[in-house]
């Protein structure tokens, strides 16, 4: 279990208050209410599953566990600067391989700079929090490989790690279409319950994942990112 200091530092890194930007993007849903495929908490609720069971959320989830598992067996501990040269130069080689295969992964330019962006971000925001694993991580760095590569650092649980980070993934999604579709309070509340067990099935199943686990059939959220480039109007950036 994570040690409640180390757990009070997740809440913190992933709660809406940090300074990622995540608001400002929307993966694709914008363009899903503008064509009116999203108009109520049902279809909402039905998007955001389909992200969790076979799309870029699920990916990211995987790439996230796979980044803490390098970070972790590296040894690393919460301190100024890495273990040692070699541990850090092999963990610095395996954390830009993963980061590679994450961008080449992503279906659309501006999803590129989401992830990238908020990374960045975040990695940013985290040298608050000084540890080694801060100058091995390659730039730019996607948000997902930031979050797991961190949080191993600081001794925090995957799942754990998995839990929070997928949860603030459908916050967002669900404050997105809360805004734009527009959804009520208690509707984007509703979506948010009926989505737990989801999430805690792809933290579960994510933390046992393999690279050869990889893959995604969302093709119409796919598609809802290339299209967003020239979406007009248009109020987030993805």
């Amino acid at each position: 279990m994570t040690d409640p200091a180390n757990l009070q530092k997740l809440v913190t890194w992933l709660s809406p208050a940090f300074p990622v930007g995540a608001f400002a993007w929307s993966a694709g849903l914008e363009t899903a209410i503008a064509d009116r495929r999203v108009t109520n908490a049902e279809r909402l609720q039905n998007w955001i599953e389909g992200a969790l069971a076979h799309g870029g959320t699920r990916t990211d989830a995987i790439l996230l566990a796979e980044a803490w598992r390098v970070t972790g067996e590296s040894a690393f501990a919460a301190s100024p600067l890495p273990t040692s040269p070699l541990v850090g130069e092999a963990t610095r080689t395996e954390l830009r391989d993963l980061a590679d295969l994450s961008l080449a992964l992503t279906a659309s330019r501006e999803r590129w700079m989401e992830t990238t962006v908020t990374g960045d971000n975040y990695v940013l925001a985290a040298k608050h929090w000084p540890s080694g694993i801060l100058v091995l991580l390659p730039e730019p760095c996607p948000y997902p490989i930031a979050v797991g590569a961190i949080a191993a650092a600081h001794d925090i649980d995957l799942v754990d790690t998995l839990l929070a980070w997928l949860t603030a993934t459908v916050h967002g999604q669900i404050s997105v279409a809360v805004r734009l579709v527009p959804l009520g309070q208690s509707d984007g509340l509703r979506v948010l319950a009926a989505l737990e067990p989801r999430v805690a099935a792809l933290a579960a199943s994510a933390a046992t994942a393999t690279l050869a686990d990889l893959g995604a059939i969302a093709y119409a959220a796919d598609i809802a990112q290339m299209r967003h480039e020239t979406l007009e109007p248009r109020i987030f950036r993805s």
